[in-house]
């Protein structure tokens, strides 16, 4: 009676074993792919976010003082970013047992910012201002 051995040719990968191997290298490869592009967009996204801010602070902090601030809309350009800033005033209910002597009127300060990439980001405040003399 003869026995073979392993030694004997049988020794080594199959091509099916070969192919499911590389099925599952290429499943985890495609996995990785994927996850590395969303956190590459994730990424830029914030970077966007945080140009849009450090330019609508920019922006807030150049309007004029309280004093020269008006009605009316601004638009341009900084940093690749388009602004706009409206300023409007705000109608705002007086109660009835408010002091008739009152010193500031609210302006709605509305600032929209749109980035070269698409991102956008609108801002509203509120500025008080001198009440003009009647």
């Amino acid at each position: 009676m003869s026995r073979k051995s392993c030694s004997d040719g049988a020794a080594g990968f199959t091509l099916i074993e070969a192919l499911v191997a590389l099925a599952i290298v290429a499943t985890v490869l495609g996995s990785i792919g994927t996850v590395i592009a969303t956190t590459v967009k994730g990424t830029r996204g914030i970077d966007q976010r945080l140009a849009l801010g450090g330019t609508a602070g920019t922006l807030l902090a150049a309007l004029p003082a309280r004093t020269l601030l008006k009605p009316g809309r601004q638009s341009g350009e900084l940093a690749r970013h388009r602004w706009r800033i409206d300023v409007s005033s705000m109608n705002v209910a007086v109660p009835s047992n408010a002091p008739p002597t009152q010193r500031f009127v609210p302006l709605a300060i509305t600032m929209r910012l749109q980035a070269p990439g698409g991102a956008a980001m609108q801002v509203t405040t509120v500025r008080l201002v001198p009440k003009a003399s009647e």
